[in-house]
Parts: C-alpha cells; sequence; structure tokens
C-alpha cells in the first residue's frame, strides 16, 4: 500500500516566526477652532480651502461662529466648505484636538476637557506658571507651532510671520511717510531726478531679508546692520545684489541714523531684544524720520521704544515717528491667516494619516521638537528652566 503524501514540504511543516501586521490606522479627527479673544489678534489658523481640504479627507472641523471674520472669512464660507458652526464657546474647547493662533487663556483652558490636544503658539515670555500647571492637571498634549522644524530644521511658522512683518514694516513705514498722515511727504518710490529714501535695517534675520527685499523693490537705499557677517553674507546672496552691510558699530551707525529717513529694528535676544539704538542717537536723527520697531515683543531695540497698538499705532518722540506694535502680522489678518493655514494644513493630515498625535510625533523628528506637553508632563528643557519646573525628555516618553 502506498504512503499518502503530504500537501506541505519538509520546510514548510518547521514551526514559523509569526508576522505581526504593523500597519498604522489612518484616525478621523474631530478639530475645534475657536475664535481670537487676545486683544487685536484678527487671525484665524485654517482657511475655508483648507478646511475643505481636511473634511474631504473624512476629518470634522467645528468652528466658533465668526472665528474667520477678521480674516474676511465668513461662517457661509466654511459652512459650504465642510465645517460645522456653532455660537457655543464650550463645545469649540470640547474638541479632541483644539486648534489656535494664540495660547488660550486661564479661563479658556478651563473649558478643555482631559486629554485633549493643544495647537497653538506658546508666546513663552507671556506665560505664567499657572498655565503650564493648569496644562499638568488636564494631562494636556501641546504643540507650540513657533517650535516645530521642518526637514532643513528651519522654524517654518517663525519664518512665514517674519517675511509677513519685514515687507509690513516697509509698508507701514511709506504710509507713515505720506502727507495724509502728516508724515514728511516722502514717496518711497525711484522717481527720476529725485534722491531715493533712505532706509536703515538692524538685523540680518528674515524680517530684515524681507524688509530690505521690499524697500528696494520701491526704490529705496538701503543699509544693513547686524553683527553676523554669516547673516550680512545671506542677505546679500538671497536679495541677489550687492548691498550696503556692517557690522554694528557705533560711529557708522550713527552716520546712517542721522541720514536715514526710515529704520526698522529687527534684532532678537535670548530673553530680551538688545539695546542698539540710545535716546541719544535718536535724538540727532532727521525730524519726520520713521523708526519701525519690529522687536517691541521682546521689549524692542530702541531706548525710546514704548509699546502701541494697531488703533493708537504711533508716537512722537525728538521729533521722530516711533511705530511700536507688537502683533504686526495680524495687521494684515487675512495673509498671515493663509501663511499659517498653509503650514498647519499639511502636519494635521499626516497627524491623521498616522492614526493620531503619538504617532506623528514618534515618526516625524521636527513635530517633536514642537511638543512641550505630552499627557500633562513638560518635554521642554527651556521651559522648565524659565520657570523652575520638572521635564522630562520626549525620548523617554516616546519610544
Amino acid at each position: 500500500m502506498s504512503k499518502p503524501t503530504s500537501p506541505f514540504t519538509k520546510e514548510q511543516l518547521l514551526p514559523q516566526e509569526e508576522m505581526i501586521e504593523v500597519a498604522r490606522k489612518k484616525g478621523r479627527l474631530f478639530i475645534g477652532i475657536p475664535k481670537e479673544t487676545s486683544y487685536q489678534e484678527k487671525r484665524v489658523c485654517l482657511t475655508p480651502d483648507a478646511v475643505a481640504a481636511l473634511t474631504a479627507h473624512g476629518h470634522r472641523v467645528l468652528i466658533e461662529s465668526n472665528a474667520g471674520i477678521g480674516a474676511s472669512f465668513t461662517d457661509n464660507e466654511y459652512s459650504e466648505a465642510g465645517a460645522e458652526i456653532t455660537n457655543d464657546t464650550k463645545k469649540v474647547f470640547g474638541c479632541p484636538i483644539i486648534l489656535k493662533v494664540e495660547p488660550p487663556s486661564i479661563e479658556e483652558l478651563a473649558h478643555i476637557n482631559p486629554q485633549t490636544v493643544l495647537i497653538s503658539a506658546l508666546q513663552l515670555k507671556t506665560q505664567s506658571k499657572d498655565y503650564f500647571q493648569e496644562l499638568a492637571k488636564k494631562r494636556i498634549t501641546a504643540l507650540g507651532f513657533e517650535f516645530i522644524r521642518d526637514a532643513d530644521g528651519a522654524y517654518p511658522a517663525v519664518r512665514a510671520l517674519s517675511e509677513i512683518a519685514g515687507t509690513a514694516a516697509v509698508l507701514i513705514a511709506s504710509e507713515l511717510m505720506s502727507s495724509a498722515t502728516h508724515g514728511s511727504g516722502l514717496m518711497m518710490g525711484n522717481i527720476s531726478g529725485v534722491p531715493p529714501v533712505e532706509v536703515v535695517i538692524i538685523g540680518a534675520g528674515t524680517v530684515g531679508e524681507f524688509a530690505a527685499r521690499s524697500a528696494i523693490g520701491l526704490g529705496a537705499n538701503v543699509k544693513v546692520f547686524d553683527n553676523s557677517i554669516t547673516k550680512l553674507r545671506c542677505i546679500q546672496t538671497n536679495i541677489g545684489r550687492p548691498l550696503y552691510t556692517s557690522t554694528i558699530q557705533p560711529k557708522n551707525l550713527l552716520k546712517a541714523l542721522r541720514r536715514c529717513d526710515v529704520v526698522i529694528g529687527a534684532v532678537r535676544g535670548k530673553n530680551r531684544s538688545p539695546i542698539i539704538v540710545s535716546e541719544t542717537m535718536v535724538e540727532r536723527m532727521k525730524n519726520g524720520a520713521v523708526v519701525i520697531d519690529v522687536s517691541i515683543d521682546m521689549g524692542g531695540c530702541f531706548e525710546t521704544s514704548e509699546v502701541t497698538s494697531h488703533d493708537h499705532p504711533t508716537f512722537e518722540k525728538h521729533g521722530v515717528v516711533h511705530y511700536c506694535v507688537p502683533n504686526i502680522p495680524s495687521r494684515y489678518a487675512k495673509t498671515s491667516s493663509l501663511s499659517i493655514s498653509n503650514i498647519f494644513t499639511p502636519y494635521i493630515l499626516q497627524i491623521g494619516e498616522e492614526g493620531g498625535i503619538e504617532n506623528a510625533v514618534r515618526f516625524d523628528r521636527g513635530l517633536k521638537s514642537g511638543l512641550y506637553f505630552y499627557h500633562g508632563i513638560l518635554t521642554s528643557k527651556s521651559i522648565a528652566d524659565w520657570f523652575d519646573l520638572s521635564y522630562r525628555d520626549i525620548n523617554l516618553l516616546i519610544l
């Protein structure tokens, strides 16, 4: 009698390693966008087009009524894009993911549910210890968008808003010099036979670069000062033309300030902007000259600077007009909102694709760098040092 043949080979009958499926499951996000309540904040973090992209991927978006009105986006536009509109602020703050431009106030934090994901600016210099203690109490996972890095290691949100602030500084200066605003009556245009307007820019970062780009485009004569030779070299390369550049030496700076019609301060420091221009230097400037202190949100780089608002943006000191509004991009709310929305949308879609914030930060180093709270545990050393709090390394929490 013949032996029955087995349908399996000898190798197939040996014990095999079990293969576990590790495919990441897509998540359906539920995002709440409350109306900004901070003073003179008109921006919104998602445009109707961005909402349409998210809802097309199966995500839900709940927007507080009139959240986009300051940036010229109506409730109807959001509704047509697939968002749900509500007048109930608490309902919006009850969503599992909260998206904001400004950080929520202590009162707003009270409406947020435990274990919520909060994505907003952090603005460390304006925060208090109570804010972080409240985040810890509610076991919140929080991302500060100004700390998120892209593949090149740059900060896309900071750069985008700095581009707007730099361009805006020149447009505002041009407006302040016009006779209609009781300015000197000079025009930032390369008019034949008329000497060009002299613009001094202190700081060769992104703000300085875009201010220089805009001023040159309008035909002004531009001088850039910075103590970093690398930054001065970069600004020349990026603008693509020879430019007057100098390190910040009092003698050279004073000479430029005495001749200029506009000076833009765009210098940042670690805790506070260094004061580069003293009151004595301002006294020696031309009557009717314009100072735009973009660094005012970090204390300002002019000794004569005082914080102003969008309602009353200027004051005069020693015959020089000072513009010292901290939140310049909010003046151009629609452009700023479009810019912020362009940065937010890919990250939110990525979080959805990865199946939630935990997986997203595990696989994206740039997104992980924006994380400062993880399930109520502080993960930022700079915040811990600033407010004397204990923290844990995020890499030990997310394996």
